[in-house]
């Protein structure tokens, strides 16, 4: 399989496959295909991967595209304004945000990742829930606004505002503490909490999520009471 990630703030990828490959997607998220590659929808998991994709913020239904030649092409595009990063799980597991991930390569396993602890979970921005992208392959993720990705060297911690988390290696460890300080807290325009991702491993962060935007643009509705 080759790919190539086109546009900019709303991109799309573009995959060319050899023949019987197969790609996976959210629902929804096929652009345009050639005619001979063959589509199935399916509750993948039965029940329990149903609903564990609902979870997960995810439909509860996968698409499957598969190439009746070499050369076939497929495209899946992004659903929000943001970038879409390709990234190999074989080496490492990744723990991303609800509603990331976009499609990959048949060996990959979209799996529930929870918080492990109960600060996290209730001010860490995306709940108790994550996902987890497993296996072996090439996935394709999500990401809000623009990208920024470091490499935390074990024991070095970063505190990122909370919904600036977009992706970590699941080698990192995430956890939410409060900010010190009255003015600080009062003052200091971050809100109570913030969130520490201490190495190693690789972090992706994002610079407007999909909450922070619609936080933006929400004063700017009508109001149909007035």
């Amino acid at each position: 399989m080759e790919y190539k990630i086109v546009g900019s703030t709303m991109p799309l990828v573009e995959l060319t496959l050899k023949k019987g490959e197969i790609i996976k997607s959210q629902a929804g998220a096929m652009k345009w295909m050639d005619s001979t590659v063959e589509m199935k929808t399916s509750m993948d998991g039965g029940i329990g991967g149903f609903f564990k994709r609902k979870m997960m913020g995810e439909s509860g239904f996968l698409n499957f595209f598969k190439a009746e030649k070499d050369g076939d092409r497929i495209a899946f595009g992004h659903t929000f304004p943001g970038h879409i990063l390709a990234i190999d799980v074989s080496k490492k597991s990744i723990v991303c945000q609800k509603r990331a991930f976009l499609c990959s390569t048949e060996g990959v396993e979209l799996q529930i990742a929870f918080q492990k602890r109960l600060g996290s979970g209730f001010f860490g921005g995306e709940g108790f829930i994550m996902q987890e992208l497993t296996g072996h392959g090439l996935a394709f993720v999500e990401i809000d606004g623009e990208a920024v990705e470091m490499e935390l060297q074990r024991g070095q911690s970063i505190k990122v505002e909370t919904g600036a988390v977009g992706m970590y290696e699941s080698t990192v460890d995430m956890k939410v503490e409060m900010v010190k300080g009255f003015s600080n807290i009062m003052f200091g325009g971050e809100g109570l909490f913030l969130t520490t991702l201490t190495g190693p491993g690789r972090v992706w962060l994002q610079t407007m999520s999909i909450q922070s935007m619609a936080g933006e643009i929400f004063p700017f509705f009508p109001n149909p009471s007035k």
